[in-house]
């Protein structure tokens, strides 16, 4: 339950802060967002802001989503469905109930002949099952629509849909989902650093801790100390120590330190321990650490940089020779999470920066259905002056999408075999 819940935490906070980027330059663009939804699955809470933009709790904690109008076959009214129309003193249409679940006092029963949402906002129909005369009904450009399950969500005349926005605005709001991921994981780096108590300085030899009886406490070492010299071999950074002490394994060690300009020299027995399946071998001392606000800055985005460049070495290696293996789905992420609940809350948010990380790389690659396809088509847009035909924009992100989910049973198909048999 601890694992599933730590699963759930880390992946519903990058998804939804995901989302949330999407949403946030899509409000600024003048796009209207239909629904944010935290969530997946049938809805148990929703509220309708003043907005526009019906905010909605869904059962399943797995993520979350926005809806951009413009984005989804709009409204889904077909001649012959049954309707209840709500209008208002002007008698124009405020309220589209197609809900069998709910019944609007003063509601209008229409069965529906035509409508046009998008240009032209109205609804044709018979009321009363009067068949012998069609109406007419004017629509409001803020009338909402009631779904089958009851979400109540704006109508999306063409002015506020997604493909009315200027092609920057566009660009922007495509790109700001893994523009927060990236965000969050220089959020998340510098929380963990805030955790730790500093940044670790691997370009000293200072001794920032010493662990009880320890064997580096034993011989008289102390928290300020600096290390210059083992078995005779200069050590100039934390890499060289602790390569040294590896090196040397379980063999007695002569050290040479520094204490208030005075030097001292003592030995020194490293202890054996196992590590995820690894042999190391440890004196007990703590890598020296920068405590300044400035040098916690840095060192967020210096993390967060490797942690990029990490993943971009690992993508190029995927690229090179594809293997599985070497991808995770969620039930990788769920193994990972799992190991990380297990050891406590600075690996728990060191976990979510990378998976925040990942994340926003994955969604840039040039897939279709992809945010990074998406700007590949927003790019091929501003080079021809004109966009793809909805028809074959549909079609290529149809395609991108059957391939996404292709790799995704796969890949938790692999997952499932390398974790559990």
């Amino acid at each position: 339950m601890k694992a599933l819940l730590v699963f759930l935490f880390i992946f519903s906070i990058v998804v939804v802060v995901h989302e949330f980027g999407h949403f946030y330059f899509a409000k600024r663009a003048g796009i209207l967002v239909r629904e944010f939804a935290i969530g997946m699955g049938p809805k148990i809470f929703s509220h309708q802001g003043k907005d526009g933009t019906t905010y909605t709790v869904r059962i399943l904690p797995l993520g979350g989503y926005v809806r951009m109008a413009g984005f989804e076959e709009e409204e889904d009214l077909k001649p012959g469905m049954f309707l209840q129309l709500l209008v208002n003193s002007q008698n124009e249409v405020i309220k589209i109930n197609k809900s069998k679940k709910i019944q609007l006092t003063n509601g209008i029963p229409v069965e529906l002949t035509a409508q046009n949402l998008v240009d032209d906002l109205i609804i044709k129909g018979y009321v009363n099952g009067q068949e012998s005369e069609e109406q007419v009904f004017k629509v409001s450009p803020v009338a909402t629509i009631i779904e089958e399950d009851g979400t109540e969500i704006r109508i999306a005349p063409r002015d506020v849909q997604f493909q009315s926005a200027k092609l920057w605005q566009r660009m922007l709001t495509n790109f700001a989902g893994p523009m927060n991921n990236f965000i969050l994981a220089v959020v998340l780096f510098f929380i963990l650093i805030l955790m730790q108590g500093g940044v670790q300085d691997i370009h000293s030899t200072k001794i920032s801790s010493v662990s009880a009886d320890s064997p580096a406490a034993l011989a008289g070492l102390k928290a300020g100390d600096t290390i210059k010299k083992i078995n005779n071999e200069q050590v100039t950074n934390w890499s060289e120590l602790t390569e040294t002490i590896q090196k040397n394994g379980a063999n007695n060690l002569t050290v040479v330190y520094q204490r208030n300009q005075q030097s001292e020299t003592v030995d020194i027995t490293p202890k054996k321990k196992t590590v995820q399946g690894q042999t190391i071998y440890q004196i007990g001392v703590g890598v020296p650490m920068k405590t300044g606000i400035i040098d916690k800055f840095v060192g967020a985005f210096t993390m967060s940089i490797n942690s990029f460049l990490q993943i971009l070495v690992a993508l190029g290696s995927l690229l090179r020779s594809f293997s599985l293996d070497k991808l995770g789905g969620p039930v990788a992420i769920y193994q990972i999470s799992s190991q990380a609940a297990n050891q406590g809350w600075t690996t728990i948010i060191g976990v979510m920066a990378m998976i925040s990380m990942n994340l926003g790389i994955f969604n840039l690659l040039p897939i279709p259905a992809l945010d990074g396809g998406k700007l590949v088509l927003n790019v091929i847009e501003g080079v021809r002056g004109k966009p793809l035909s909805q028809e074959k924009e549909g079609l290529i992100t149809l395609i991108g999408f059957g391939f996404m989910m292709l790799l995704m049973i796969l890949v938790t198909w692999n997952d499932i075999q390398r974790f559990f048999f």
